[in-house]
């Protein structure tokens, strides 16, 4: 299964209001491995950028001056994400941007026509997961490296790729933790193509040392027989007697 963690920045809240795209950042993983693949655009938005949204990414009106418009870079950006599942955290606020984005691409080229994404791509929303899992818990990014013990210390700003890889890492946590599982043992976490975090055969030394006995007291034994004699009673037998080497009554104490 292929999936692209995607996040996006942009100049406002509501695309409806002009409000464009400034970054797109994206992860490809298959089968819970991640590939290495990944997508990075930062975009011309063509208008100023709030600066709401500026204290929240950072991404100024100079440092994307320069940048292709959305236009230049929607053949490539389509591509990568053509037909895989999208996974992203409040994804009506992304896709709807990427629609838009789309949508007076369309308007202004004529064919071909890209998008919309639902139509090419299912799309899995992290923040409604999150909602089913923890209700009535904050349920943002933040909050759940917070709780899922993610590390997240470089996130001062937003950013779109910095932000795609660490939803990917909450999303494996929300979904199981384990990336896949693989009894090659000779997969390490060097391999090509292995994903961080993928689990193989792990070999402990024969000469660690060996584990420590603990005895139980006379009152654990003595609380261990009483509860086998309830059992005994109730049932009118009990699937302990018949394992070899354990009495059926506690040991005599001179």
């Amino acid at each position: 299964m292929r999936q692209i963690i995607l996040d996006t920045e942009t100049t406002g809240i509501d695309p409806k209001e002009g409000h464009r795209l400034i970054e797109i950042g994206a992860v490809e993983m298959v089968n819970r491995r991640f590939t290495g693949n990944t997508y990075h655009q930062y975009i011309n938005p063509q208008r100023e950028i709030e600066l709401e949204a500026v204290e929240i990414h950072g991404i100024t009106n100079e440092r994307v001056a320069n940048e292709p418009l959305f236009a230049e870079i929607a053949d490539d950006f389509w591509a990568f994400i053509a037909g895989a599942e999208l996974v992203i955290h409040n994804a009506a606020f992304d896709v709807g941007f990427i629609d838009h984005e789309l949508s007076m691409l369309n308007a202004q080229r004529g064919t071909p026509k890209l998008g919309p994404v639902a139509d090419h791509c299912a799309i899995l929303d992290t923040l409604k997961m999150a909602r089913d899992l923890h209700p009535g818990q904050r349920n943002n990014l933040d909050a759940l490296c917070k709780r899922y013990e993610i590390d997240n210390a470089q996130r001062v700003l937003h950013g779109a790729l910095l932000d795609a890889e660490i939803l990917a890492e909450v999303y494996l946590a929300m979904t199981g933790g384990q990336t896949a599982l693989s009894l090659d043992a000779s997969s390490t976490s060097g391999d090509s193509g292995t994903a961080s975090g993928a689990v193989g055969i792990r070999r402990l030394s024969s000469e660690r040392p060996r584990l420590a006995t603990v005895a139980p007291s006379e009152v654990e034994l003595a609380a261990h027989f009483t509860k086998l004699e309830s059992i005994r009673q109730a049932a009118g037998e009990c699937a302990w007697d018949s394992l070899s080497g354990w009495p059926a009554t506690p040991p005599e104490h001179g």
